[in-house]
């Protein structure tokens, strides 16, 4: 039996008028996912628990086995992992996500115009946070780079203290409304400040602004979290798991639960991701013996925080036309059983452009009992009708390792 978690990372969504009261899912063509739901098991999970901002941080610890209230130790530490950073006890880390503010005079009348500097390419991101080293790192604060938009902060022996609003939770809004709170505020603010100065007068932004054309001219700091310690995925549930993303965070928690990390390099953690890439790395990990295989897929999310209603579309199109059928072939090819599991870690909704915490949505298929003759729209709304609502992730975790579950 093999085991598989295609997570379409912010697929879930709200009614949208461009749609006549319809949802990306609700109108995206995506044959092999509705077949799978009027084959199996659907309903919906709450994947966040109240307590916690809905984020896939919370959310994928979730569904990966993690309860957040006993693990979840800030989401910038698991990105840290995955960089290679190295944490120890005391040490707090904080995401820096490269930004485009407005440039009115005063800082804090600033606006929010993109959390992710123009979708900087990760070459020219790199250069532009070796700019803010040279001149900002010391023994007490180091700044790494990472993918594209996400970037680190290390700060050695510091406090976790002070409160962040995430960049993509205040777009177009003013950054005065949404600076930090706490203890170490001033110091975090001096430091974006500084930071900012330095960004701005680099030749890459100074060009990408000349031609009218978004850019990165400021650090924007995040997610604080400290080092994290999870059981090993093996041991919890006797299975060789693997996890495929092209972001940090997840790399850092499968690296953190002693999961196999696979690594593709065409893999963007954006729109442009390779989609059949990772289904056929997935199908490949089976093939070699893994049992168990969790493909995340960030696309979705990306297109809800932007707004970008035909590509969010788009990408779960993708993900049901490129990524599952590798996977689906490969089965069939090693005539082996396997239970798949296809869900969203939380809502992005466009309307709002970031994340919320309704149930998601999800889709179980054991291909022992189901099969993929008939056909529905498998959409939040049908999903709720099946009056079937898990109250957490690793219950839902459970239900698809559980083989009486179908």
């Amino acid at each position: 039996m093999k085991y598989v978690v295609i997570l379409a990372d912010g697929m879930a969504d709200w009614p949208c008028p461009e749609l006549d009261g319809k949802t990306p899912m609700s109108v995206a063509n995506k044959p092999h996912i509705n077949a799978m739901a009027a084959g199996g098991v659907t309903g919906l999970c709450q994947t966040v628990p109240s307590q916690f901002t809905p984020g896939s941080d919370v959310a994928n610890l979730s569904i990966l086995g993690y309860p957040p209230e006993q693990f979840y130790k800030g989401r910038s530490s698991l990105e840290a992992v995955s960089a290679g950073v190295p944490l120890n006890d005391g040490d707090l880390t904080l995401r820096a996500n490269l930004v485009q503010l407005s440039d009115e005079p005063n800082y804090a009348d600033r606006r929010m115009l993109d959390y992710s500097g123009g979708e900087i390419a990760t070459v020219d991101a790199v250069e532009l946070i070796k700019a803010v080293a040279a001149e900002m790192n010391n023994e007490k604060q180091t700044i790494f780079p990472g993918v594209s938009y996400r970037h680190l902060l290390l700060c050695r022996g510091a406090q976790n203290d002070t409160t962040y609003t995430p960049p993509h939770d205040m777009l177009g809004e003013r950054i005065g409304d949404h600076l930090p709170q706490g203890e170490s505020a001033e110091a975090m603010l001096a430091y974006m400040q500084r930071a900012g100065e330095i960004l701005a007068r680099q030749p890459y932004n100074l060009a990408k602004a000349a031609k009218g054309e978004g850019y990165a001219n400021a650090i924007w700091l995040w997610g604080p979290g400290v080092k994290p310690v999870l059981p090993v995925f093996k041991e919890r549930w006797q299975l060789k798991g693997g996890i495929i993303s092209a972001v940090d965070l997840l790399r850092g928690i499968g690296l953190s639960a002693g999961m196999d990390v696979l690594y593709l390099s065409s893999a963007t953690g954006s729109v442009d991701t390779d989609f059949r890439g990772k289904g056929e790395l997935a199908a490949a990990y089976l093939k070699g013996g893994g049992d168990f295989v969790y493909v995340h897929i960030e696309a979705p999310d990306e297109s809800g925080h932007q707004g970008l209603l035909q590509k969010k579309i788009s990408a779960i199109e993708h993900i049901d036309t490129e990524t599952i059928p590798p996977i689906l072939e490969a089965m069939r090819a090693m005539g082996e059983d396997y239970r798949m599991l296809i869900l969203p870690d939380h809502f992005t909704p466009l309307k709002i452009r970031t994340h919320a915490r309704d149930a998601v949505p999800f889709v179980l298929f054991d291909s022992r009992h189901h099969v993929m003759t008939n056909s529905v729209v498998h959409d939040e709304a049908r999903a709720a009708a099946q009056n079937l609502v898990l109250p957490d992730g690793i219950g839902l975790l459970q239900k698809l390792f559980n083989p009486d579950f179908y």
